[in-house]
């Protein structure tokens, strides 16, 4: 069903905006651009409705009459039937319409109205009125047509004619709705007096009937193909003569299930003018190719050539599934270089995000393929042109390909464009992505410097201006990006020293200018650049000491030069009405709070002492460093003098009440430690500061390359097709056409994509996991025996319960009735349905996901007894629990995301570890396997036999919902060896309910099962 406009002249009923109410057109009976469609209220299930979605049994075979529409009933009491039969006989069109609307509602309702059938035969079925026509189609859809032993009614031969004559109607609308309506029925007899009408309905004038006539030919022939045995032929001769895009796409559908053959002879003779045809056409070419090329590879050579001209074809969705099916059918170079190049074409011309990032998906595809990616290699250039989107997320993903496919022979090229994109983030301010995507080039730069070190040199330079950038993530992966640079390369220290120096004093953040301050002291090593490093110090500390100055400041004494400027001579008049003249001469000398303090004395008068403690590091390394450069012994205790005076003057500043906040005793006790070092300028303490800090930021830099090479050979290893010996031999003559292919079904994954199921583990082995998936619901002994299988997609839940009746009675209005708890919601309610005595049936219900939360589902199953005058039973079905597992994907994120997410995130849930696990790394696995979180905490800072833990764990959940926790558990050794873990886990989320379900998953898996 689609929606649409409301038709001209209506003046619908205006909803109540809580009312979530709705207004739908009936699409599938009119066609799109008709004035007089017919409207309906649609309401909530709660509220009462009425589902025209029948489900009956005829001769003890399920036959399932169905109709996708919901009506609500504004009546409170239903109306009796010799009022509606007075209407139907004796009331003008109004009237008439009204009561059949009654009589259709109830008979949804379960009503039987068997006395009404004539009525409406005799009296409203000659009417001409289209609203009158269209709901007559749903009547006769929903009307019982076969009386209680499976014969048709007798007033059936009525209708039958009533059908022919529509199908010669003068109005093309009448026989086009007519056709749509007859593919639904299930009835032979009142099809089998039809057929010549509906074979001269594919002459007729208008494209509309002739369309129609097609679908409902495939139709009737795919379910009684004794009555039209020669549909085949008869759709390929029309279509050979067809000029209407929408008539010949119908057509070429119906032979591609039909008959193959002939929709291949087709082909063959139009295939050069495939790219003329319309894009609904051209995609049905497409399908066709794939699935002949697949069952027979033989004829790729065939038609791969109409493929490639497909790849220029006007409309996207063309251009996008012969991409694929060129990358299936063919894994040589040159397609593979034309499916990216379209991918690329496609990402950059359309504006939908949603396609940008399914056809970045595709290519990403690509490049997992070992062979396809040295192609892709060649069009790095090309994909970073997707850079021009702005989107955040887009840009992510296209840096992120462009890194995998970089290589020494276009490494240069990409270097060049981030430079620039970089240089544009920095003129461009008023997005609120900017600094998030200068971040993003930021580390894509660095991981290519380190990946590529001969090209450091050119971005270092570039990259040096933003440590004075007011966003202090982008700036903080600057030096992290500097600090690696300057260790790992020594040719580059004295570029990265001098300009670190030129930016040292525009630095506006206190912890950029921390870690700035840190790399001049551990790697300034001659005596110029130890000068310059102390004047720079000198020059952001201000006049020294500072208590006296900013006390003579206040008390005015310090001198603060006065400007004074002269102004025009104005004359004034005064409350006593005689003239004053203004002074010519005016003071501009600004308020202390104007002043511009220099850096560091305002991180230090703001009260962060901490920097005071890293400026007191740093002067203690140049210092010694210093010492051991310059013999002259004048200059040592001149240097080490001032070096000490500084820290000393910060010393007494923090212990003044001038500061914001006063110094820690952490920060007094590391600067009195310098202050010793330096004093006594013992050996040992020269060696631990200028030797072993360098050494443990070595250590972790190596770790870290050894980490990120280790993760890129498991990539590697996994891309790689591995053949073992054993392994059987395939022989395409020898297999059969019905076997599966090796490369998967490009349009079932697409459908299947379409549908939400993207779990490719239930595609591997989905009897299994169907099993695991399914619920019972009731007991074996019950009279109706239910048990359901909960099929999770991305943001919706498909219930499919299987009903069985037990019993040797015959129950009618079998209903299943739900109810859900949290943010659950459900879609459409389960229609009623009569099971045989021992029948079965399945019953599907759809529900709503709306965000990461436990849910529940509950209801019970009502019925009536044939033949019993009892009231209706009910068996009551056990509740089914929507598991947050199946939402929550691992994710990972860096320490300083983590640490940001954490500050901000406002719900926390403290769960205490109670378990019967008695080892830590243990009950860690046992928590990641239960919560589906990803352990940020490296390997090697958990081995190791220790006492205690901490680690951090994250996911993110399909709706974009992150979910932090940080596990601290320890072992007590006082209670033995055998004693439980214990200790909290604390969970932090962005919504209640995300940490509130999380706590209770990890709760109710806390403890192991014993085996």
């Amino acid at each position: 069903m689609s929606s649409g406009a409301p038709p001209t002249g209506e003046n619908p009923q205006r909803l109540e905006p809580d009312s979530e109410q709705k207004r739908v057109t009936v699409s599938r009976l009119c066609p799109v651009g008709v004035a007089s469609s017919l409207w309906f209220h649609v309401i909530p299930w709660t509220q009462t409705p009425y589902r025209t979605r029948i489900q009956a049994e005829r001769g003890g075979s399920n036959v399932k009459k169905e109709i996708t529409l919901i009506i609500s009933d504004c009546d409170s009491e239903p109306p009796s039937e010799v009022s509606l039969k007075a209407d139907l006989e004796k009331g003008e069109i109004k009237a008439k319409t009204e009561a059949l609307k009654k009589v259709i509602i109830m008979i949804l309702n379960g009503e039987k109205l068997p006395g009404l059938l004539m009525t409406i035969i005799r009296f409203v079925l000659p009417l001409q009125d289209h609203t009158i026509k269209k709901l007559l189609l749903v009547f006769w859809e929903i009307v019982p047509k076969t009386t209680p032993d499976g014969k048709l009614l007798q007033e059936m031969i009525l209708v039958c004619d009533a059908y022919r004559k529509d199908l010669q109607h003068p109005n093309e609308f009448i026989r086009g709705s007519t056709l749509r309506f007859l593919c639904k029925l299930k009835e032979a007899e009142l099809l089998e007096p039809l057929m010549p009408a509906i074979r001269a309905c594919l002459e007729h004038r208008h494209s509309y009937v002739r369309r129609n006539a097609v679908l409902a030919i495939y139709t009737i022939y795919r379910n009684f193909e004794h009555l039209i045995p020669d549909a085949p032929e008869l759709i390929h001769d029309f279509l050979v003569n067809e000029k209407d895009a929408s008539c010949k796409r119908n057509a070429f559908m119906m032979l591609i299930h039909a008959d193959q053959d002939r929709a291949l002879d087709y082909l063959s003779t139009c295939i050069d003018q495939v790219h003329t045809f319309g894009d609904i056409l051209q995609l049905v070419i497409v399908e066709l190719i794939y699935k002949v090329c697949h069952a027979n590879p033989s004829e790729r050579a065939r038609f791969i050539r109409c493929i490639y001209n497909l790849l220029q074809s006007s409309s996207p969705a063309v251009k996008y599934e012969a991409a694929g099916t060129l990358v299936t059918l063919s894994s040589a170079p040159t397609a593979i270089k034309a499916a990216a190049q379209c991918y690329i074409d496609l990402i950059i011309k359309e504006s939908d995000n949603n396609v940008k990032l399914i056809v970045l998906d595709r290519l990403i595809e690509l490049k997992e393929h070992p062979t396809h990616e040295r192609v892709l290699q060649d069009l790095v250039m090309d994909i970073l042109r997707v850079l021009t989107t702005p989107d955040l997320e887009v840009r992510k993903k296209t840096l992120q390909l462009a890194l995998d496919l970089v290589s020494s022979r276009n490494v240069e090229e990409l270097v060049i464009v981030l430079k620039k994109e970089v240089i544009k983030t920095n003129n461009v301010t008023e997005h609120e992505d900017t600094d998030k995507y200068r971040q993003l080039l930021v580390r894509t730069l660095h991981s290519c410097s380190v990946r590529f070190p001969d090209m450091a040199a050119n971005v270092i330079p570039v990259l040096m201006e933003f440590l004075s950038d007011t966003n202090e993530a982008a700036a903080a992966d600057v030096l992290e990006f500097v600090r690696e640079a300057i260790q790992r390369f020594d040719s580059l220290r004295a570029l990265i020293i001098e300009k670190m120096l030129e930016v040292f004093h525009a630095v506006k953040t206190v912890k950029i200018y921390r870690g700035a301050l840190w790399i001049l002291g551990e790697y300034c090593s001659t005596k110029e650049d130890i000068q310059n490093v102390m004047t720079e110090v000198r020059r952001s500390l201000g006049e020294i000491p500072i208590v006296e100055n900013e006390i003579k400041k206040e008390s005015g004494e310090l001198k603060v030069e006065e400007e004074v400027s002269a102004g025009p001579v104005q004359k004034l008049v005064t409350e006593m009405g005689t003239y004053a003249t203004q002074s010519a001469l005016s003071s501009n000398r600004p308020s202390k709070k104007e002043e511009d303090r220099p850096p560091l004395r305002g991180f230090l008068l703001d009260g962060d002492f901490y920097v005071a403690a890293s400026l007191a590091t740093t002067l203690t390394k140049i210092a010694l460093r210093y010492i051991a450069i310059v013999t002259d012994k004048k200059k040592q205790n001149s240097f080490v003098a001032e070096a000490m005076l500084i820290m000393a003057t910060v010393l007494h500043l923090g212990k003044s009440s001038l500061p914001k906040k006063p110094i820690t005793d952490d920060d007094v006790e590391r600067i009195s430690l310098c202050l010793k070092v330096l004093s006594e300028s013992s050996p040992l303490m020269s060696d631990i500061f200028n030797k072993e800090c360098r050494r443990s930021l070595s250590h972790m830099l190596t770790v870290r390359l050894e980490e990120e090479k280790l993760s890129q050979k498991k990539e590697s290893e996994k891309r790689n097709v591995t053949v073992q010996a054993d392994d059987p031999i395939s022989f395409m003559q020898l297999t059969a056409k019905n076997e599966t292919s090796s490369k998967e079904d490009q349009f079932q994954l697409s459908l299947l994509a379409a549908m939400g199921n993207t779990q490719r583990k239930e595609a591997s082995d989905p009897l299994a996991s169907k099993l695991n998936k399914v619920t019972q619901l009731t007991g074996f002994s019950d009279p109706v025996y239910a048990e359901a299988y909960v099929h999770v997609n991305q943001y919706d839940i498909v219930l499919d319960v299987l009903v069985v009746n037990q019993t040797s009675d015959t129950l009618q209005n079998c209903t299943l009735e739900l109810a859900t708890l949290g943010d659950l919601k459900l879609v459409e309610k389960p229609s009623p349905l009569t099971l045989a005595p021992h029948d079965f049936a399945n019953i599907k219900a759809n529900v709503k996901v709306a965000s990461t939360e436990n849910g529940i589902i509950f209801g019970n199953i009502v019925y009536d007894v044939s033949g019993a005058a009892s009231d209706r039973n009910c068996v009551v079905l056990s509740d089914i629990h929507i598991d947050i597992m199946d939402y929550i994907q691992p994710a990972s994120c860096t320490d300083a995301e983590f640490r940001q997410m954490w500050a901000e995130f406002e719900w926390e849930n403290k769960v205490t570890v109670n378990t019967n696990i008695t080892e830590l790394n243990d009950y860690l696995q046992h928590i990641l396997g239960s919560t589906n979180m990803k352990c940020l905490t490296p390997e090697k800072a958990l081995s190791g036999v220790c006492g205690f833990m901490a680690a951090n764990l994250y996911a993110r959940s399909i709706f974009g919902e992150d979910a932090l926790a940080n596990v601290s558990i320890e072992k007590p050794i006082l209670l033995g060896p055998e004693a439980p873990v214990n200790g909290h886990i604390r969970i932090r989320a962005k919504s209640q309910g995300m940490a509130l379900s999380l706590g209770d998953k990890i709760n109710l898996s806390q403890k192991k099962t014993l085996s």
